[in-house]
C-alpha cells in the first residue's frame, strides 16, 4: 500500500500561498514545546501561527504545567517572520480518561493513541472554526513513534466536518525531527522521556 506523502502536499500549498503572497491564519495543536519547535521555525515563514496547548492526556497535573511553561518560554525565545500567538486551555484530564476507557491496556501506538489523537485534534478544529482560523493542524507528526497516516486521516475527516482546511503534515520529514532535537538543546527545553499520558509513562 502506498503511504500519501504528507510533506509532498504542505510543500504544494506553501508554494501556492508563496506564489498568491499570502499569509493565512493557522491554528496549530502543539503537544510540548520540543516538538513544536522546528514546526514553528518552519510554519512562521508562512503562516500567521497561533499555538493551542490542548493535552488533557498529559499527567501529572505538575507535568502539564512543566510543558505550559516550556512553550511560552520557546515562543518569547524565537524571532519568526511572522508573530506567533498562545492559547493556553486549563488541565482538564477528565476528559482523556473519559475518551480512553475500556482502552487502558492497549498497547503503546495503537487504538488508545488514536482516539488521543482525535481528542486534541478535534479540539483544535472546533476552535479554528468559530474563532476564524485559515487552517488548522498539529505538531504531533514530527515524532517517529506517531502514525502520520492516521493523523493526518483523522485531520482530513475533522476539517470536512467542521469546514476549517487541515493543513497536511508530517513533519519529521525533510530533516524536521533531528532540527527539533537541535533546537531543543540551542534553547535548553525540557525533554519529557514519555509522550505524556499515565499509560506511557508506565
Amino acid at each position: 500500500m502506498n503511504q500519501t506523502n504528507y510533506q509532498k502536499k504542505l510543500d504544494q500549498i506553501i508554494e501556492a500561498l508563496t506564489q498568491k503572497g499570502e499569509v493565512p491564519s493557522l491554528l496549530l495543536h502543539s503537544c510540548c514545546a520540543p516538538c513544536s519547535s522546528y514546526t514553528l521555525e518552519y510554519l512562521s515563514n508562512h503562516f500567521q501561527i497561533t499555538v493551542l496547548y490542548y493535552n488533557p492526556n498529559i499527567y501529572p497535573e505538575e507535568e502539564y504545567t512543566k510543558r505550559v511553561e516550556e512553550q511560552k518560554r520557546l515562543i518569547n525565545e524565537l524571532s519568526p517572520k511572522y508573530p506567533i500567538q498562545l492559547i493556553t486551555e486549563e488541565y482538564h484530564s477528565e476528559e482523556f480518561y473519559n475518551k480512553v476507557k475500556g482502552l487502558e491496556k492497549e498497547p503503546e501506538g495503537g487504538a488508545r493513541c488514536f482516539v488521543c489523537y482525535r481528542l486534541r485534534m478535534e479540539h483544535t478544529a472546533q476552535l479554528a472554526k468559530t474563532l476564524g482560523f485559515d487552517y488548522f493542524t498539529t505538531t504531533l507528526s514530527i515524532s517517529p513513534l506517531k502514525n502520520a497516516e492516521k493523523i493526518n486521516e483523522i485531520g482530513e475527516e475533522l476539517g470536512t466536518l467542521y469546514e476549517v482546511k487541515h493543513l497536511p503534515s508530517d513533519f519529521k520529514k525533510k530533516g524536521g525531527y533531528q532540527r527539533s532535537i537541535q533546537l531543543s538543546k540551542e534553547h535548553n527545553l525540557y525533554r519529557q522521556n514519555y509522550c505524556g499520558c499515565v499509560f506511557s509513562k508506565r
